[in-house]
C-alpha cells in the first residue's frame, strides 16, 4: 500500500509539472533535437539521411495536426489530456532537428562565416517559444517554423535530384516548400476552421515573412549555396598532388592562431608561391565550379583588392570534398585573404592569413586528408 501511495504522489506531482513548464519543455526539446544531429549526420545525399529529415518533418506535421485538433475541438473549460503537454516538446524536437542538421552541413569545417542568419533565426525561435503564451499566436508562430524548416529541406534536397545549384534550383526550391505549405494549410483548415481562421493571416504574414527573408539573404549572398559546403581549406607553402594523395608543407602554428583573432603567420622567401588548399563537399553527381579569389588588403584605402581570381570545376561525391588548390606566385608581405565561392558568388569560405619575408620556420610536410 505504501509502495502505491508513492506511486500516485509521483504521478500527481508529474501531471502538475508537465503543464507547469510546458513552454520550457519546448524549448528543451528543439535544443535536444539540435545537439543530437551532430552525432547522426555524415552526408546530405545518403539514404539515412534524408530517412531522418522526413521523419522529422512527419513529426512535426503529426504533432501541430493533433494539437490543433485538440484546440479546435475541446472545450476551453474542460479538462485537456495529460499528454498534450507532450506534442510540443514533439514539435520542437523534431524542427530543432531539421535546423541542426542544416547547419552542419555547412559548419562542419573550420569556417562559420555564414552560419550567422541561422544562428539569429534560431535566437529568435527561442526567445519565440517563451513570448507566444496563447494557442492562436503559438499556432502561427509554430507554422511559421514549419515553413521555415519546409524551405531549409528544400534547398538542401532539391540541389542532390537536379545535380545542380544555383538561382533556378533555389527558386524551384522554394516553389515546392510554398506548396507543401499550402496543402498542409488546407488541412488544418479541415480540421479546425474557427482556430484556424483566427490566426490565418498571422500565419500568412510570417511565412510571407520567412520566404522574404531567406530570398533576401540568397540574392544578397549572404546564404552558401547548400548543400555545397566547404569541409577543409588553407594556406601552405607547398603542395603536391602523388597519386590519390595530395601533400602539404606549411609552418606549425600556434594554438591562439585563427581566421578572426590572430591570423596565421606564413613565412615566405622572396619569389617563392604560396598554394590555397580546399576541399569542397558536393552531392554525388552534382558537377561545379568553384573560385579561389586572392585579396590583399591595402592599409592605405583600407580596402581588401582582388590580385588573383581563379576556378576550377569540382565533381560531387566524395566524402572528404573534392580537393583542389590554386597558387599565388610571389606574394607581397601584408595581410591576404582567400574567398572561396561559387561561380556566382556565394561564399562558402575564407582563408586569412598574414605574410612574413623569410624562410618557412619548421614547416612540416604531411598528407592533407
Amino acid at each position: 500500500m505504501q509502495l502505491s501511495s508513492h506511486a500516485h504522489k509521483l504521478r500527481q506531482v508529474w501531471r502538475a509539472w508537465i503543464p507547469r513548464y510546458e513552454r520550457q519543455l519546448s524549448a528543451m526539446g528543439m535544443l535536444l533535437g539540435f545537439v543530437g544531429d551532430n552525432f547522426m549526420f555524415r552526408r546530405v545525399d545518403l539514404p539515412n539521411t534524408q530517412i531522418v529529415f522526413l521523419a522529422y518533418l512527419l513529426i512535426a506535421t503529426v504533432s501541430i495536426l493533433i494539437l490543433h485538433i485538440i484546440n479546435a475541438h475541446s472545450d476551453p473549460e474542460a479538462e485537456r489530456p495529460r499528454w498534450q503537454a507532450f506534442l510540443p516538446f514533439a514539435t520542437q524536437f523534431a524542427l530543432g532537428g531539421l535546423w541542426s542538421g542544416f547547419l552542419i552541413f555547412y559548419t562542419r569545417g573550420a569556417v562559420l562565416l555564414a552560419s550567422w542568419p541561422f544562428l539569429l533565426v534560431l535566437a529568435g525561435i527561442f526567445i519565440g517559444n517563451e513570448a507566444f503564451k496563447h494557442y492562436h499566436s503559438r499556432l502561427a508562430f509554430t507554422a511559421t517554423l514549419f515553413f521555415f524548416a519546409l524551405f531549409s529541406y528544400a534547398m538542401v534536397t532539391v540541389p542532390v535530384f537536379t545535380h545542380a545549384i544555383g538561382a533556378p534550383t533555389f527558386l524551384l526550391s522554394g516553389a515546392i516548400a510554398a506548396a507543401v505549405f499550402a496543402l498542409f494549410l488546407e488541412v488544418l483548415y479541415l480540421f479546425g476552421r474557427k482556430s484556424f481562421v483566427a490566426s490565418k493571416w498571422q500565419i500568412v504574414a510570417g511565412a510571407a515573412g520567412v520566404y522574404a527573408m531567406i530570398n533576401l539573404f540568397w540574392f544578397v549572398n549572404v546564404l552558401p549555396p547548400l548543400p555545397v559546403a566547404l569541409a577543409k581549406a588553407g594556406v601552405y607553402n607547398d603542395v603536391r598532388h602523388t597519386g590519390d594523395d595530395y601533400i602539404g608543407t606549411a609552418e606549425p602554428q600556434p594554438w591562439y592562431a585563427n581566421a578572426l583573432i590572430s591570423p596565421p603567420v606564413v613565412h615566405i622567401a622572396p619569389g617563392e608561391p604560396l598554394y590555397a588548399y580546399t576541399a569542397v563537399f558536393a552531392p554525388v553527381k552534382l558537377s561545379t565550379r568553384i573560385v579561389h579569389s586572392w585579396q590583399h588588403y591595402n592599409p592605405k584605402t583600407k580596402h581588401w583588392v582582388a590580385l588573383s581570381v581563379v576556378g576550377y570545376a569540382i565533381n560531387g561525391g566524395r566524402d572528404g570534398g573534392y580537393r583542389g588548390y590554386t597558387i599565388k606566385h610571389d606574394p607581397q608581405p601584408g595581410d591576404w585573404r582567400v574567398d572561396i565561392s561559387t561561380e556566382d558568388g556565394h561564399l562558402l569560405g575564407r582563408i586569412r592569413f598574414k605574410v612574413v619575408e623569410g624562410e618557412p620556420q619548421n614547416a612540416v610536410t604531411a598528407p592533407l586528408d
